[in-house]
């Protein structure tokens, strides 16, 4: 056997980063939601940074990027903000954008860093996060084109691809803590995310934290207001949503974020009119 034969390289881990545009003690009122304790911490001005465990693609089995989109999804329903998740495995990379009500919107790229999604994606994603429709979307544009070292064996690969995508969202305020980075698996951003200065982990599903602990507390299902009563309201409409889509596509991240929802809308509505009565 030749002492030159090739060794086949390990296969990346699935990971991911969830970034929302709000401060850290905000999202903390929300993250219960997902029903798993998270690292959390500021992401630049303005955002903030949730490192996922990974329990449902490591003990599950569930594809990351589903896992993600509907973590997001429920997230961005929950709160008057958008999320943004990151996420890649052995085959692909990419992002999800989720806000609101909105269709969320995302691009993927393969392994070795082939764009796989559409342009006008990338364009929708632009101006919903409010980047520069010129200038930012020209350095987007580029990461949907082919690297035209590919063919020499130095082309960028799928997190080098997010990387890009990174620099160009430094003009929107982000900034990743040191040891966050796209590609790690999520052990190691896990591992790097416990030593960061001030981060905060978040709640279990079920908690009821106290109304001094965010700024979003005025719309929580503890407080029991008209904006907490039309939260859980609009929570349990997207939870049902949320959920058929799941069960049609046969994803278990969509379905658990729908229960979420639904559970967490049915708590505030019930919380609101006892409160009333």
């Amino acid at each position: 056997m030749s002492t030159e034969e090739s060794v086949p390289a390990i296969a990346p881990a699935p990971g991911a980063l969830l970034l929302c545009r709000a401060e850290p003690d905000s999202v903390a009122a929300v993250a219960p939601l997902l029903g798993e304790r998270m690292p959390l911490a500021g992401a630049g001005g303005g955002w903030s940074v949730l490192v996922p465990e990974g329990g449902p693609w490591r003990r599950d089995g569930e594809p990351v990027d589903r896992v993600v989109t509907g973590w997001a999804a429920a997230l961005a329903v929950g709160a008057p903000w958008p999320v943004l998740a990151l996420w890649w495995d052995a085959d692909r990379a990419g992002y999800t954008l989720a806000s609101g009500f909105r269709r969320p919107v995302g691009y993927v790229w393969l392994a070795d860093g082939t764009p796989a999604g559409e342009d006008e994606a990338m364009r929708t994603f632009a101006a919903r996060i409010g980047l520069d429709p010129v200038l930012d979307v020209q350095s987007l544009d580029r990461l949907t084109r082919p690297d035209p070292d590919a063919g020499r064996g130095a082309g960028a690969d799928a997190s080098a691809r997010l990387r890009g995508l990174l620099a160009v969202l430094t003009r929107a305020g982000i900034t990743l803590p040191a040891g966050l980075a796209p590609g790690a698996d999520a052990d190691r951003l896990g591992a790097a995310a416990r030593t960061l200065p001030g981060v905060l982990w978040t709640e279990a599903a079920g908690r009821r934290p106290t109304a001094d602990e965010s700024r979003l507390a005025a719309w929580m299902p503890w407080v029991g207001g008209p904006g907490a009563r039309a939260l859980a309201l609009a929570q349990t409409a997207a939870g049902l949503s949320l959920t058929a889509w799941g069960l049609r596509r046969h994803s278990g991240g969509w379905t658990a974020a729908g229960a979420l929802l639904i559970a967490h809308g049915a708590l505030g509505t019930a919380y609101g009119l006892s409160r009333r009565t």
